[in-house]
Order: C-alpha cells, then structure tokens, then sequence
C-alpha cells in the first residue's frame, strides 16, 4: 500500500513539474515571437508557426484560413507600411494546459497621416512540436 502511495506521489509530481516546464517553454517562446513582431522582424516571427497555420482573425474573413509563412510575412509586412510603428506591449499571458497559451495585448501604431490607434486583442496559441499551429485572435473590428 505505502508503495502504491508513494509511486502516485512521484508520477504526480513528475507530471506536475514537466507540465510547469512545459508552461515555461511555452511562454518564453510566446515572449520570442512578441519580441519579433516588435522588431517587424516578420521572417523570423513567421518561422515560429508551422509551414501552414489555422488563423481565426477577423482581418482574414470569418472561420478559419490557413496560412502559409509567406503569407504571414505579406500580411505584417503590409501592416508595417501602414503602420511603420506599430507595436504589441502584453499585458498579460496565461499558460493553459500543455499546448495552449493565451495572450492579452495592447496594439498601437500611428498611421503614414500620423492618425494613431490603440487596440485591446486576445490571442490562443496551440503550439505543437516546438511551433504554432493555431493562432486564435479576437478584437473589436468595429
């Protein structure tokens, strides 16, 4: 019996700790790819996503589209000419099970006609094998 007990409390406790590390890898590599898109180094950025990623972006139309790298680097390289400044500050990152990080962020950015924005948005990473294969993006497109 005291065998059985202490064998559970060792596998929870290993799996408590590779699911901890599993969490901290995960946020870091999400801290990576924030610290590209803030640098609008795009190719870089893009490598963190699988050859064809699942995006949910109201930019893209409505349900899921898949996207190459290349088309994530035309998309923010595009954005980059529209906002030659534009810049993502997290405001917070929460680690949700193994392969899932949700990231709340500030966008902003000021306009070629100097106007300015400010845009609350909510990101689901799935990150499998090292790379994003989903990124769920939520904002008010209105």
């Amino acid at each position: 019996m005291k065998t059985k007990i202490l064998f559970s409390l060792a596998f929870l406790t290993l799996f408590s700790c590779k699911n901890q590390n599993t969490n901290d890898d995960n946020e870091k590599f999400v801290k990576q790819y924030f610290e590209y898109f803030n640098k609008h180094d795009w190719n870089k950025m893009a490598n963190l996503y699988t050859e064809v990623a699942e995006f949910k972006d109201p930019s893209l139309g409505q349900g899921i589209v898949k996207q190459s790298r290349i088309q994530t680097i035309k998309k923010y390289t595009e954005l980059a000419r529209a906002f030659p400044d534009v810049n993502d500050k997290i405001v917070k990152i929460y680690s949700s099970a193994e392969n899932h990080v949700i990231v709340e962020f500030i966008s902003s950015g000021t306009a070629i006609d100097k106007s300015t924005f400010e845009l609350p948005i909510c990101t689901i990473f799935t990150i499998e094998n090292g790379l994003i294969s989903k990124d769920f993006t939520y904002y008010d497109n209105f």
